[in-house]
């Protein structure tokens, strides 16, 4: 389990490894958010293997979870998921919907696409 500390722009961000697991359990929200407060950044970027088995099955509650921790703390997350890299619930992209409304989440095809709407929150 790892996670880099990333500045480009200065924009200071916590990142995942690409195509690494990281959370095996959602308690594991927890790294990040220890990664995120000792390097003073509130924005954290991982990608899909990055995450919990359940977290794309809404029914399991991981998501939720992960991203209530998160939020809790007022942490930023932006997710690497290309479209069909990952097989989601029926109910996710609604839920992905809400959540970019509230500007604490964002699904992203690209890294640099996660990267710039992480940049619109640097300082705040």
């Amino acid at each position: 389990m790892e996670l880099s500390i990333v500045e480009e722009g200065g924009v200071l961000v916590v990142e995942g490894v690409p195509d690494e697991p990281l959370m095996a359990r959602t308690d594991d929200a927890n790294l990040v958010l220890e990664a995120c407060f000792s390097n003073r950044s509130r924005l954290a970027l991982l990608y899909a293997k990055n995450l919990t088995e359940g977290f794309f099955d809404l029914s399991s509650g991981e998501a939720g979870a992960v991203l209530q921790k998160l939020r809790n703390y007022g942490v930023r997350l932006a997710l690497v998921c290309p479209a069909g890299s990952v097989q989601v619930s029926s109910r996710f992209g609604e839920m992905v919907a809400e959540e970019q409304l509230r500007n604490h989440f964002g699904v992203f095809e690209t890294r640099q696409a996660a990267r710039e709407w992480l940049g619109r929150f640097a300082g705040s």
